[in-house]
C-alpha cells in the first residue's frame, strides 16, 4: 500500500519496506505467477516471511520514493500478519515515521504568502459550490483558472531556469524550495518551458 500527501503526491509516495536481520533492505523476490514463463517481482514487505526461497524480515521501516529511509525499524510480528490480507496488518509505526518526513519537507520548502494561501483556499472553496450548482459554469471557470495558472508557470519557469543559468540559483535550492529530489524539480521547470502550450497537463 502507497501512502501519499496531498500537497507532495507520487513525488513522495512512501510505504513500508522490509528490514533484514542486518538491517539491510533484501533484494526483489521473483515468483511465478501461474502462467508458466512469466514471472512477477515484488518487494512488498509481506512477501519477506522465509518461505519459498525469499528472506525472513524482522522488521520494517518506512520509505519513500524520493529516495528517503525512516531511521527506526519496528519489529514484525508474522503471528499477526494474515497471509491472505497482509495489508490489514499495522504499519502505523512506518506510517508515523514517514509523515513526519514529509512534515519535514513542508517545512523547508518556500512558504506561501498568507494572501495567496487565502485566495486558493478560497477558490476551492468556490469551485466545489459551483461545481455542485452549475457544473458547466464550473468548467468554463477551470478553464480560465488554467490559462491563468499556465500563464503564471511559464513566466516562473523561465524566471528560475534563468537564475539557474546564470548560478544566481542553485538546482539544489530549488529542489528544497519545491519539495522535490533535484531531478523532479528540473522536470517541473522543464514542462513549462520545452511544452509551454501543453504544461498545464502533464
Amino acid at each position: 500500500m502507497q501512502w501519499q500527501s496531498e500537497q507532495f503526491g507520487a513525488a513522495h509516495e512512501g510505504r513500508a519496506v522490509a528490514v533484514l536481520a542486518d538491517g539491510s533492505e533484501p533484494e526483489p523476490v521473483y515468483f511465478d505467477a501461474g502462467s508458466g514463463s512469466t514471472l512477477c517481482r515484488t518487494d512488498e514487505w509481506w512477501v519477506y516471511d522465509g518461505t519459498l526461497g525469499a528472506p525472513l524480515a524482522g522488521a520494517v521501516r518506512a520509505a519513500c520514493s524520493c529516495g528517503w529511509r525512516g531511521a527506526d525499524s519496528h519489529p514484525l510480528d508474522w503471528d499477526d500478519v494474515d497471509p491472505d490480507a497482509p495489508h490489514l496488518y499495522d504499519t502505523g509505526g512506518p506510517r508515523g515515521d514517514w509523515a513526519r518526513h514529509i512534515a519535514d519537507t513542508d517545512a523547508r520548502s518556500v512558504p506561501l504568502p498568507a494572501g495567496v494561501t487565502a485566495l486558493l483556499e478560497r477558490v476551492r472553496e468556490e469551485l466545489g459550490d459551483l461545481a455542485a450548482d452549475d457544473p458547466l459554469a464550473a468548467l468554463k471557470a477551470v478553464a480560465v483558472l488554467e490559462r491563468t495558472t499556465g500563464e503564471a508557470a511559464r513566466q516562473a519557469a523561465r524566471t528560475v531556469e534563468e537564475d539557474a543559468e546564470v548560478e544566481a540559483l542553485s538546482w539544489p535550492a530549488v529542489a528544497t524550495a519545491l519539495g522535490l529530489t533535484e531531478q523532479d524539480a528540473r522536470a517541473r521547470v522543464d514542462r513549462y518551458t520545452l511544452h509551454p502550450a501543453g504544461g498545464r497537463h502533464l
